[in-house]
């Protein structure tokens, strides 16, 4: 498959996908099962111990797995389906912080008929940094298992 990279550019299930865009998620990249997206972590997303409040790290990992289960651009038979999340597990591993940027690699790992497997692992680095270097420090990772089902 064809690499696709984009700068503030959207994949179409994003389109009305306010939870999304009040986040700030911005795609750096798309391939076939690949995802690779990033935020910046404001105020409003902390907890009350002042790091990342985990419901915003799993939405953000949870994003970068529907950008890699389903097509960027789906030919007219893809696009009569869909594929979501039959099941997610996600571990913490560090906290994050207001001001840092993260960013979330969304890989498949397995696919056979209509279920799939994918990993994802969400970094935590410096407002400073850019995706060129390295995305930061492991602060969680997520496996999604997904299922193809009819648009409705």
């Amino acid at each position: 498959m064809v690499e696709t990279t984009l700068s503030g550019a959207q994949h179409h299930i994003l389109t009305n996908d306010y939870a999304s865009e009040w986040m700030g998620i911005e795609v750096l990249k798309l391939d076939d099962g690949h995802a690779t997206i990033r935020m910046h972590l404001r105020q409003e997303m902390l907890n009350g111990f002042g790091m990342a409040h985990g419901g915003m790290i799993f939405a953000f990992g949870d994003t970068a797995f529907a950008l890699a289960c389903n097509p960027a651009n789906p030919t007219p038979k893809q696009a009569a389906n869909i594929t979501v999340a039959s099941g997610v597990d996600i571990n913490f591993i560090k906290p994050a912080f207001q001001g840092q940027v993260v960013t979330a690699v969304a890989n498949r790992r397995a696919s056979t008929g209509r279920s799939g497997l994918y990993d994802i692992q969400i970094y935590a680095a410096n407002a400073d940094a850019t995706p060129e270097t390295a995305p930061g420090e492991l602060i969680a990772e997520f496996r999604g298992r997904s299922r193809t089902i009819s648009k409705k």
